[in-house]
C-alpha cells in the first residue's frame, strides 16, 4: 500500500467509516482475481459508501481512462458484496485521487470524480487544523494523520508559514 492509500485509509477510518483497504475482487476459476480496489468505506451515520483509488502516477489521461475504467466497473460490481449483513446505499462515490495532476481541466475520470492530493490534504488540514495537540492529539493507530496534526500545529513555530 503506498502512502496515498494509506492516508485515505487512515482519513476515512479516524472519520467513523468502516474501511476495507486492497480489497482483491473477481475471482478466476483458474486462480488469481480480476481486479484489487485500493480503498472502500461506508459510513453507517452518513449513509456514504465511497471507493477511492489513489494514484501517484504520471500516466496521460488517456492510460489513467482505461485504468480507472476497469477499477470502477469492478467497484461497480463487487462493492455491494464487501459488506455482508449491512444495508448499505445502492449509490457509491468513486474518487480518482491523483497525486501528479490537476483538475481543472478534467473533473472526471471513468465516471469518477477527480481529486488531487492538494485537494485531498486541504480537506484534511481543515479539520485536523482545528485539534489541539494537547487536547485532541490524534490516536497513534493514525501515524499519518497524526504527523499532520503535529506538523500543522507547529508549522508556525517551524517557520513554514
Amino acid at each position: 500500500m503506498n502512502h496515498l492509500e494509506e492516508l485515505t485509509a487512515e482519513w476515512y477510518e479516524f472519520r467513523g467509516y468502516f474501511v476495507r483497504r486492497n480489497v482483491q475482487v473477481g475471482r478466476r476459476p483458474k486462480g488469481g482475481y480480476e481486479c484489487e480496489l485500493d480503498v472502500v468505506a461506508f459510513c453507517p451515520q452518513r449513509k456514504h459508501l465511497v471507493h477511492v483509488e489513489p494514484s501517484m502516477d504520471a500516466n496521460t489521461w488517456k492510460v489513467r481512462e482505461a485504468r480507472y475504467k476497469k477499477k470502477f466497473e469492478a467497484g461497480r460490481k463487487y462493492i455491494p458484496g464487501l459488506f455482508k449483513g449491512i444495508t448499505i446505499p445502492s449509490s457509491i462515490e468513486q474518487v480518482a485521487l491523483l497525486g501528479f495532476a490537476s483538475n481543472s481541466n478534467v473533473k472526471t475520470l471513468a465516471g469518477g470524480r477527480v481529486m488531487t492530493s492538494a485537494e485531498f490534504l486541504a480537506e484534511i488540514t481543515s479539520e485536523v487544523g482545528k485539534l489541539r495537540i494537547a487536547t485532541a492529539a490524534i490516536p497513534e493507530q493514525f501515524p499519518l494523520l497524526r504527523t499532520i496534526q503535529f506538523a500543522y500545529q507547529h508549522r508556525q513555530a517551524a517557520g513554514w508559514c
